[in-house]
């Protein structure tokens, strides 16, 4: 068996079955599926067993662990996956009727260790393409170039080598629960690329509950996680001064959230870290302008009491 297809969810028992059913309708078999329950209490344990005891073609693998957030739910994935290649379908989202087929048949084709894996395409319920098309005749790029330097927009689906994704863990951080999952991608780039498959393999939906809809409240409640995932943003090699000076931005807004009174020497690009106090100090007040109500006020009462 070559593919794992792993699902974090967390309290998401009322979308999780569109996800079940797509795989359920795959034109090839020849996956499992993991399912890593991040803390649910919505009865999610008990719709999967049932499921698990279904006549179905394909093995469904459930694990339960104390929340910890969804890079946590990816570190559990990463250690537990022993096939060539996975890829996360979130608890929102579910696959095409063929796309285990055309990932398989693409790495038949595509396999090759000097790459970490392959991008794809995902689509709305509706069929639209999110974001742009792989450019024809590009086949491989770095994660990050795709979108900085080949003009690609919109979220794709990366399908990665599993000893690859076992590489550099996400850092979990007391009583925070985010680090952008893209950290791991942007430290592939540095010895890899991907190859590219122009086919729709997953329908995305984007709901109010999630983290992405959600990103200014994310900052209140995880500044470290966000302070370190800027620091390593700065270090990615190849960008430019007004990348770098935005990721300083973050770093400060983020470092004074978190209250780091050595934000500056723990700064890689210190210089420009200087230089991005104002803005960042003023981004810190838009963050807490405009962050959810409850979210300000819990802040507030750990920043000042």
């Amino acid at each position: 068996m070559k593919l794992t297809i792993f699902t974090p969810t967390y309290n998401r028992a009322y979308t999780l079955y569109k996800c079940y059913e797509s795989l359920k309708r795959q034109s090839e078999k020849n996956f499992k599926w993991l399912i890593i329950d991040d803390g649910s209490s919505d009865g999610t344990e008990k719709m999967v067993e049932k499921w698990k005891g279904e006549k179905n073609d394909f093995d469904i693998l459930y694990y339960y662990q104390k929340n910890q957030g969804m890079h946590g739910a990816h570190n559990t994935a990463y250690s537990l996956i022993d096939t060539e290649l996975n890829v996360c379908i979130d608890s929102d989202d579910y696959m095409t009727d063929d796309a285990v087929e055309k990932i398989l048949k693409f790495w038949q084709t595509n396999k090759d260790k000097k790459i970490c894996g392959f991008a794809a395409l995902n689509a709305k319920e509706n069929g639209e393409l999110i974001g742009t098309r792989f450019p024809k005749d590009l086949k491989t790029s770095k994660s990050f170039e795709l979108y900085s330097k080949h003009g690609v927009r919109g979220d794709k689906k990366f399908i990665y080598r599993t000893e690859i994704t076992k590489l550099y863990p996400y850092p979990l951080f007391k009583g925070e629960k985010y680090v952008g999952l893209d950290y791991k991608y942007k430290k592939y780039d540095l010895d890899y690329e991907l190859a590219l498959m122009n086919e729709v393999v997953c329908i995305v939906e984007y709901l109010e509950d999630g983290s992405s809809k959600n990103m200014l409240n994310q900052y209140l409640k995880n500044p470290k996680g966000f302070s370190f995932y800027r620091k390593e943003n700065m270090k990615y090699p190849n960008t430019g001064l007004l990348y770098k000076y935005k990721e300083c931005i973050h770093y400060v807004a983020s470092s004074i959230i978190c209250k780091n009174k050595s934000f500056l020497k723990e700064s890689p690009l210190k210089i420009l870290t200087f230089l991005a106090l104002p803005a960042g100090y003023i981004f810190f007040l838009y963050i807490l302008k405009n962050a959810g109500e409850d979210n300000k006020g819990a802040f507030l009462w750990k920043y000042f009491i």
